[in-house]
């Protein structure tokens, strides 16, 4: 005999706080055994984005980033 979802969540509630996270593991476990893994990342792509944001000298104080922002901020509502 199988139970329809309604009866199913009805049941749940009726279990205590520690089953139910129980019963959440054993769904997202049984989840995991069904969905397919995701592809592996091709070998160099995170070698080839490091330093691709990296500055030539220190980083922006946050006034200079505050005026950078501020600046973006009227050129978009212009």
């Amino acid at each position: 005999m199988s139970m329809s979802w309604q009866e199913l969540r009805k049941e749940a509630y009726q279990l205590s706080v520690s089953d139910r996270l129980l019963l959440v593991e054993a769904i997202v476990r049984s989840l995991n055994d069904q969905v397919s893994p995701r592809p592996p990342v091709p070998e160099g792509t995170l070698t080839g984005l490091r330093g691709l944001l990296k500055k030539d000298g220190p980083p922006p104080t946050n006034e200079e980033v505050e005026a950078m922002l501020a600046e973006r901020l009227e050129e978009k509502y212009k």
